[in-house]
């Protein structure tokens, strides 16, 4: 890229990004307000009577009922605030979170059946509050029924993603079109690239429907996105059709489509690592370039590639990725970008788990200048650095978003930190002299 463009982007981003922060800024005041007790945190005064009939969902009969439901000695309850979107139940928690939630959540739904959502939340102060919402998943709404599972559409999709990844495969392998037309065999060339690509997508997103299905979470089958060009996809997706129950399964099906993903992409990177061929690295040398790829732009693929390439992968020298190497490679840095810490990623969620929404926000905020900058040291990435700023980094909550994750989960999400760190960083120049690269 010319310097001139380069530093013209640079500017927009960064302002765009300014604008980003002061919305994002405003939108957390609001919520702050209307969270928050307007007469203990806020300083407002409470509203009128009148006001507070018309935001009233409940009876005075029910909202003696609603009292009953949180037991002293697991919620003190303090006060009640009707809200247009939800009734905000404010008090001091008594026991664990996870206890608290169980115990509440039975006794609404004994009081008012599905009618409400139970939101369990913590305010910008850190002090959990409860908070009912209408439920749009009851039993009676349409959207109860509707079918989800729509095999036909998800195999319709499969096989033309095949097709469009099959089609850039016989790109890849370095076979025309004109020779494709007089010999349609050769179409059998581009399954090198299609297959594993493909596998390791739909292992990915098997990974997030298989844990859905764990949390009975409705959710849609593995849709693949084909695409004509590119890379022949962009990729696959599950939507999910209802809530999340807690931040532990927040964090499971997050981390399952990146995990299950990583273990289908590495045999494949190895195995098309040990196929492709060494040549003199050159200015077009970069971390992706498949025909020069410089694997000392990424410290595990460089320690892959000495693994596989032995004595072959010396000072000054590149990789031609095989087909299956590319596949292998794509997935590897699909699974970095998902784990990207910012909003509705994978990262975004695992964070969020981890640390809270307030928390995981502030990581997603970091992340994106991060990214920012390693965009500036290896320019491929700087589109996705331009996705990550109009990105939002707050997800949604889950139902129970207080109860806090176990050291297990807490360890192997660092892991997936690390993770994603040795994938997207260049090796340092003392690994380069270890390994002789």
């Amino acid at each position: 890229m010319e310097l001139w463009l380069f530093l013209i982007l640079m500017i927009f981003s960064i302002a765009l990004y300014g604008v980003m922060f002061r919305r994002l800024a405003r939108i957390m005041r609001d919520h702050a307000q209307t969270a928050s007790s307007p007469s203990s945190e806020n300083g407002e005064s409470k509203p009128s009577l009148t006001e507070a009939s018309k935001l009233r969902p409940i009876t005075k009969k029910e909202e003696l009922e609603l009292k009953h439901c949180f037991p002293w000695g697991v919620f003190y309850l303090q006060n009640i605030d009707y809200r247009p979107q939800a009734i905000l139940c404010r008090g001091k928690l008594r026991t664990n979170p996870e206890t608290a939630y169980k115990t509440v959540q039975e006794n609404v739904e004994e009081k008012f059946s599905d009618r409400f959502l139970v939101v369990f939340q913590e305010g910008l102060r850190g002090n959990p509050f409860f908070a009912l919402v209408p439920n749009p998943y009851t039993k009676s709404h349409p959207s109860s029924s509707e079918k989800l599972t729509r095999p036909l559409i998800a195999l319709a999709l499969f096989f033309v993603t095949l097709l469009t990844t099959t089609l850039v495969g016989v790109g890849l392998a370095g076979i025309s079109a004109e020779a494709v037309q007089s010999d349609p065999s050769l179409l059998l060339q581009g399954f090198a690239y299609s297959l594993p690509l493909i596998t390791i997508l739909g292992i990915h997103e098997t990974g997030h429907y298989w844990m859905t299905q764990r949390y009975n979470i409705r959710s849609t089958l593995p849709y693949f996105i084909p695409v004509p060009f590119f890379l022949g996809t962009f990729g696959a997706y599950i939507q999910m059709r209802s809530p999340v129950p807690n931040r532990k399964a927040l964090f499971d099906i997050s981390i399952a489509g990146p995990l299950a993903g990583l273990v289908a992409t590495i045999p494949f990177l190895i195995w098309g690592l040990s196929q492709s061929e060494v040549i003199p690295l050159s200015e077009d040398s970069t971390l992706l370039n498949f025909a020069s790829l410089n694997p000392r732009s990424s410290f595990l693929l460089s320690v892959l590639g000495k693994l596989t390439l032995g004595s072959d992968l010396a000072p000054g020298m590149a990789i031609n990725l095989h087909p299956v190497a590319i596949a292998g490679f794509i997935g590897l840095i699909v699974t970095a970008l998902n784990l990207t810490p910012v909003g509705q990623l994978d990262g975004g969620h695992i964070v969020h788990a981890m640390f809270g929404q307030k928390t995981g926000a502030a990581i997603g905020q970091i992340a994106r200048l991060l990214i920012l900058v390693l965009a500036i040291a290896e320019s491929g990435f700087l589109l996705w650095a331009i996705i990550l700023i109009f990105m939002p980094t707050i997800d949604e909550p889950a139902l129970n978003d207080v109860s806090e994750l176990d050291n297990k989960r807490d360890f192997i999400g660092m892991l997936c930190l690390v993770l994603l760190v040795i994938i997207l960083l260049p090796i340092p120049a003392t690994f380069i002299q270890w390994l002789n690269i």
